[in-house]
């Protein structure tokens, strides 16, 4: 499927700075349709405190400029950060969703946090499960997915007119790709994703999720398909399947687990939901012990 290059939306970024996130609000120009994409809920780890600084900041932005949530997309499970989702469809409405590999991954991470069969491994936590090629709309503007699998199995890049959201799978040309490591990668399908969004019209707006500004530069977080296939430092020049995945191992074999794994993956995955309250009326979340 090929974008149409003629639309091009509004994308505004929000960068998080305790994650290195960049949450964003899509707007269709030509109405007040707008989605959000990738939202941040605060979470202070030592003192177990949720907080909604960053959402309340996407929410007070769509009702200044007057704006319509539809959608509420995740790209994939986060690692790094839990999601805001339900607390921006409670203010604002929209629907959450997500890509169909959401289901492998809830299998996985439901047996590492020993999940009951109380927690479903369907995606029903979810509004909607998007399939590889599927296509929808944000207002008049028409959007398709594909599916980008290798960071995790539920990653998705969502392609919106010039515009393609692509979750981890590719970061600024100077940092390179995603990890592939996690329960569930895979550096091979990781290339072959990124083949993928490389196929993309050259002058595709690409849009990260993340950026840690590599040796001192400021932060961004847009670049195009030109400028990766020519710059990006671990598929950039026409790299070799083989010798992608060989960088790949060899990088992710010396990378720390993400500060937030362990609470963002039991949320993320129930669609930015806490586990259901105990007994006591208490929610918790659980650290499995030398399990990642």
């Amino acid at each position: 499927m090929t974008p149409d290059l003629s639309v091009k939306p509004d994308v505004t970024g929000f960068f998080d700075p305790d994650s290195n996130t960049i949450s964003y609000i899509l707007r269709d120009p030509a109405s007040s349709a707008c989605a959000i994409i990738d939202p941040v809920m605060d979470f202070d780890y030592a003192a177990g405190r949720i907080h909604f600084e960053q959402a309340d900041k996407l929410i007070a932005h769509i009702r200044e400029a007057g704006l319509c949530l539809e959608w509420l997309i995740e790209t994939h499970v986060h690692a790094d950060h839990l999601s805001a989702s339900p607390y921006i469809q409670e203010h604002l409405g929209g629907r959450i969703g997500i890509g169909r590999g959401i289901v492998q991954v809830q299998e996985t991470f439901g047996k590492v946090f020993n999940d009951g069969t109380e927690f479903q491994r369907d995606g029903s936590q979810f509004d909607h499960l998007f399939e590889d090629g599927e296509t929808y709309s944000v207002g008049g503007m028409n959007a398709f997915t594909l599916s980008t699998p290798g960071h995790t199995p539920a990653c998705m890049t969502h392609v919106i007119g010039d515009a393609a959201f692509i979750g981890d799978t590719l970061f600024m040309p100077d940092g390179g790709s995603a990890r592939a490591d996690f329960p569930g990668g895979d550096a091979g399908a990781l290339y072959d994703s990124i083949q993928r969004i490389l196929a993309l019209p050259d002058e595709t707006r690409l849009f990260m999720c993340h950026d840690y500004g590599p040796g001192g530069r400021e932060i961004r977080w847009e670049t195009s398909v030109a400028e990766e296939k020519a710059h990006n430092i671990h598929v950039g020049g026409g790299v070799s399947r083989d010798a992608y995945i060989e960088t790949r191992r060899s990088r992710d074999a010396q990378l720390a687990m993400p500060k937030l794994i362990l609470p963002s993956l039991q949320v993320n995955m129930r669609a930015g939901h806490l586990p259901e309250e105990e007994k006591s009326e208490q929610a918790y979340l659980k650290i499995p012990i030398n399990r990642l």
